[in-house]
């Protein structure tokens, strides 16, 4: 069994934010031989090319902490039927300057929660479309529309709920399985 480091975005800025109670349910959820460790991307100023020829030093270290990780998980509400902006900003900070693109071939994941019934499925779609032009491999099966309701998730990460319980853990696992899969076609570099 092999061992993998997982970074992992909250696509929402917000203090209060549901999905980053999901993504601590995900980090105490993962199988044992995944690592998970937040990048954040909250500094980071609007992307402009302007910047491609001397990235600031915080626009580096974001992507040495991509660079760190073997795969990504996005942990993403649902704005206006896309993706929250600072999280699409911090994808063109990541894919930028050009040719030196940090999602190719790193496998993807994407998850997310919302009040709603039918939880972040349009906004997972767009970042999709963004993840497939940035040539990172995603885990398309099993998908996960999480409709939050009350006390589903503690801000601590404790599922109330043992069938979400149980698919989260599940979710998690099928996605270190799908690392290893994308790793025997493109080994890691060491």
């Amino acid at each position: 069994m092999s061992n993998y480091k997982v970074g992992y975005f909250v696509g929402s800025l917000a203090k209060g934010s549901l999905n980053r109670k999901l993504a601590n349910a995900l980090v105490r959820l993962a199988p044992d031989e995944v690592e998970m460790r937040e990048i954040a991307f909250g500094d980071l100023p609007l992307y402009s090319y302007d910047y491609d020829a001397d990235f600031p030093k915080v626009a580096r270290d974001f992507k040495d902490a991509i660079a760190a990780v073997d795969a990504v998980l996005f942990v993403t509400p649902e704005y206006n039927r896309s993706i929250p902006g600072g999280l699409k900003n911090a994808i063109d900070w990541a894919s930028r300057p050009w040719g030196q693109n940090s999602f190719t071939r790193k496998p993807s994941g994407i998850i997310g929660t919302s009040p709603g019934a039918i939880g972040t499925a349009v906004g997972q779609q767009h970042l999709k479309s963004i993840l497939s032009f940035c040539n990172s491999p995603m885990m398309n099966a099993i998908e996960a529309y999480i409709q939050f309701t009350p006390d589903l998730i503690s801000d601590d990460g404790v599922v109330n709920s043992e069938s979400t319980e149980n698919f989260l853990r599940d979710y998690m696992s099928e996605f270190s399985n799908f690392i290893g899969r994308v790793f025997t076609v493109f080994p890691r570099s060491s």
